[in-house]
């Protein structure tokens, strides 16, 4: 992210602040102040929508991040696996995410007459969107789709929404997606983002290579239960990355770069200036120091009583020395101008790989997508290429399984601890993964939980619709498992 963004963070932010809070007693020449906007410019919709997903989604340490198996809370040990099912906890996701979907349609709504000449604030809108509609799917499954966008104050509004089938939305978010990628393929608009976009800064070449490596992300995960869609979606990509570019280096990655200075710290640099509850998992500590892996360096930091990576397992009944156990790394958690990942340039690559021993065309070797994959991953954690060809050569060779892609991804999504999660319910990989230890749930459920739960204002003021979406799910997370994960024995 460049100089000239960061410096606008704070000022965007700002305004738009101002905008959609300011107050006066004078409500009888609000409506008529010649200087006052009536509607938010796209560039500040788009900066605080991208804002919100980074803080509230990204911001994530516990939760997703132990599921995934990356950290664990080492104070104030629960023993739930951090489900606290209400409005105030996962249901703020819920409600972030439908109302980045909104504002992106607001933006779409207010742009229709002149789509043409914003042909660029168009499909960022249409791929953040269809962003969030993954981000929903991947956490809840069924959801209101088809009706969500209806409850415009109308006689035609819908206020409670249908719940969809994730079985038929998922085809629907990927053929939207591919509508854009084809659009964009024909040439790029030439309307300015504005400086809103934290993310590339209004190079929409990179936000169409985020388009398309989210179809190689959806196209992967449903590779178990609808593999000719996985297939052909895949193969299309692969096979004309000139039509269809993605993200294939570090430069291109789609990360938020936080502006570093009070209020807006990158999130985890944020939590840590007044807490100290989290430290690094035994899972991941054990499995990077059994691989001799050079990323330890980076994902942790040693502990002070003696200088050795150790994690701490997941809800035991009392807490660690905390001078004996790892904390989060330099490079995720030590920089207030750190960043918030979304998609990194190593995921296409492992997808790759995966795609590559299916058999499927991909237009480059298992072998060699999954040393690719691994050597972004190494420069993005900061190791030296000789240290990355001691690892390739040594236990991290590839050694044409699944399983070596998947631990190597695995490590390479910390951080982006929602995919690390839906990577485990999708592979089961780490395979080493397990629930707390004396969690409320011991002897009913012998996994991690499948799902979100869904907000308690859905089951308040829309219960009758999320009653039937709810049908096989248990104590909130677990029971009916998601379309796409197809595991078995877990509970």
């Amino acid at each position: 992210m460049n100089k000239k963004i960061k410096l606008w963070v704070a000022t965007l932010f700002l305004f738009v602040t101002t905008l959609f809070t300011g107050c006066t007693d004078a409500f009888d020449e609000i409506n008529t102040d010649p200087d006052a906007f009536d509607s938010a410019p796209y560039t500040n919709m788009l900066a605080d929508a991208i804002r919100e997903v980074g803080t509230r989604m990204g911001g994530e340490i516990e939760g997703y991040g132990t599921w995934a198996g990356y950290i664990v809370k080492i104070q104030y040990l629960d023993y739930m696996n951090g489900i606290i099912p209400t409005n105030n906890t996962y249901g703020n996701r819920w409600s972030r995410c439908y109302n980045n979907v909104y504002q992106m349609s607001d933006i779409l709504d207010r742009t229709e007459d002149n789509a043409g000449e914003l042909k660029n604030i168009r499909w960022i809108a249409r791929i953040w969107q269809q962003y969030m509609w993954l981000y929903l799917l991947d956490g809840w499954g069924d959801i209101p789709y088809s009706e969500a966008l209806k409850g415009g104050g109308d006689d035609n509004s819908i206020l409670k929404p249908k719940y969809d089938s994730e079985k038929d939305i998922w085809p629907a978010v990927m053929a939207d997606l591919k509508a854009i990628a084809d659009e964009m393929s024909g040439g790029l608009g030439d309307d300015d983002i504005g400086d809103g976009d934290f993310i590339y800064a209004g190079d929409v070449e990179k936000w169409q290579r985020f388009c398309n490596s989210l179809r190689l992300r959806m196209a992967m995960r449903l590779s178990a239960v609808a593999p000719e869609l996985s297939k052909s979606t895949i193969e299309e990509i692969c096979g004309n990355p000139s039509k269809y570019p993605f993200i294939d280096s570090t430069d291109s990655q789609c990360y938020l770069w936080w502006q570093g200075t009070p209020p807006y710290y990158e999130p985890w640099y944020s939590n840590k200036l007044g807490r100290d509850d989290h430290g690094i998992s035994d899972i991941l500590i054990d499995h990077l120091k059994e691989m001799a892996d050079p990323r330890i360096a980076s994902i942790a930091h040693p502990a002070t009583s003696d200088n050795e990576y150790r994690g701490f397992q997941n809800g035991p009944e009392s807490q660690p020395q905390l001078n004996m156990i790892s904390r989060i790394g330099e490079i995720y958690r030590d920089d207030p101008a750190g960043f918030t990942p979304f998609y990194n340039a190593s995921e296409s690559y492992f997808i790759m790989a995966e795609a590559a021993l299916n058999g499927w065309n991909v237009g480059i070797t298992a072998t060699e997508a999954y040393e690719k994959a691994v050597r972004l991953s190494m420069e993005e954690n900061k190791i030296a290429a000789a240290d990355a060809d001691t690892y390739l050569a040594g236990k991290g060779k590839f050694d044409n399984t699944k399983g070596r892609i998947y631990w190597e991804m695995w490590v390479s999504l910390f951080k982006n601890n929602y995919e690390g999660w839906s990577l485990y319910r999708r592979t089961g990989y780490p395979t080493t993964n397990y629930p707390a230890i004396e969690s409320v749930w011991k002897g009913t459920h012998n996994d991690m939980p499948f799902r979100l739960p869904y907000p308690n204002n859905e089951e308040l003021y829309n219960t009758e619709n999320c009653n039937v979406a709810k049908a096989g799910i248990e104590n909130y997370c677990w029971g009916r498992q998601l379309w796409w994960d197809t595991r078995t024995g877990v509970k």
